[in-house]
């Protein structure tokens, strides 16, 4: 028998295996987590094709969510990774009431979902996150997305889209943090100078701190630098600090729980984001909660602020983070952009009035 109730069904390469699985893609696991917590009748369906690495079926915050492990399946054998998805999206839609489908990222989840929604004339939208909007991406020439059907997490991913794919996304809803996760209370001390959050992978462009704080260095002798995070550059990085003299001013202090990353983002002056390339950074908005400033090369909100602050290269990087540290009575306040629960009803306003639930 079918139930009534409105149910949403998200589609994602990627989702959390267990409730401590904190670091796995943090913004849209806060996503989902206030998409039940602001609309409690709507029932949220999560599909996760890739990981976990196990097909199964659990719960997670209360949420449904349904595992496919498709990373086992390669080449043709991908197609019965998606006849099983639309299977499952079939049970979904033979028992609630589907009112969409929300895909993260313009990807493989998305073609499914952009099918399935086709087929049964079920809304589908897409959230456009970071790299799907690059110019390569694959899946874009099959999922042929309409405007209204596409999402964009910045007006530069908006804008990155347009130019490359020649569809402009109607849609702009930017990424948000969950304000309650962080620690009621700040630290009494900003002990640390310049801290780094994210993966140790090539795009990130972590070795670019290195020249940043031996420049610091000469007039900041005792410069304190510290990057929490794990990935594949960490050696290479690792023999770059120990070449350069830097190892009693810049650790790479490896993965730590989420929450232990916002106490020590509450301890930081400065956050320095190297990417060269970012949809909207989680991790900026955090460290801008956090009372830190942050320096980035990129610019996912076009406009200026007095705590974030963008530049176009290592030396306009260096020079705006010496600049704050000389400021001897610096003002470290909480900046917020974005709320999760005001990003949560704006999705939903995609598929209905929000007044109506």
């Amino acid at each position: 028998m079918k139930n009534n109730g409105d149910t949403l069904v998200i589609l994602t390469p990627a989702f959390p295996k267990s409730e401590s699985d904190s670091n796995w893609i943090p913004s849209h696991q806060l996503l989902v987590k206030a998409l039940k917590s602001n609309f409690p009748h709507v029932h949220i369906v999560v599909l996760s094709l890739l990981y976990p690495e196990e097909a199964s079926a659990y719960y997670w915050n209360g949420i449904e969510v349904v595992s496919f492990n498709g990373n086992r399946r390669r080449k043709w054998k991908r197609l019965l990774l998606w006849r099983d998805v639309w299977r499952e999206l079939g049970r979904v839609r033979r028992e609630h009431h589907m009112i969409g489908i929300f895909s993260f990222w313009c990807g493989e989840a998305a073609l499914v979902g952009q099918y399935f929604g086709k087929r049964f004339s079920i809304p589908h939208r897409c959230w456009i996150s970071g790299q799907d909007a690059q110019k390569g991406n694959k899946w874009v020439k099959f999922i042929r997305p309409r405007p209204e059907e596409l999402v964009a997490m910045s007006t530069f991913l908006l804008n990155t889209f347009y130019k490359h794919y020649g569809v402009k996304p109607s849609y702009v809803i930017p990424n948000a943090i969950d304000t309650e996760a962080f620690p009621a209370e700040m630290p009494a001390e900003r002990d640390i100078d310049v801290l780094a959050v994210g993966s140790l992978w090539p795009l990130k462009r972590y070795h670019l701190l290195i020249p940043v704080i031996a420049s610091l260095r000469a007039e900041f002798p005792e410069v304190k630098a510290r990057h929490f995070g794990d990935g594949a550059e960490r050696e290479r990085l690792q023999s770059l600090i120990r070449s350069s003299g830097l190892e009693a001013y810049l650790s790479l202090s490896g993965e730590r729980p989420h929450r232990e990353v916002l106490t020590i983002m509450q301890r930081s002056k400065i956050l320095l984001h190297t990417s060269e390339y970012e949809g909207f950074s989680t991790v900026c908005l955090e460290a801008l909660y956090a009372g830190a400033h942050v320096i980035s090369f990129c610019d996912p909100i076009d406009k200026g602020s007095d705590r974030w602050h963008f530049v176009k290269s290592v030396e306009e990087m260096t020079a705006k983070a010496a600049e704050l540290l000389r400021q001897p009575h610096a003002e470290y306040k909480p900046t917020l952009l974005y709320t999760m629960d005001d990003i949560a009803k704006s999705v939903m306003q995609l598929f209905y009035d929000t007044r109506a639930v």
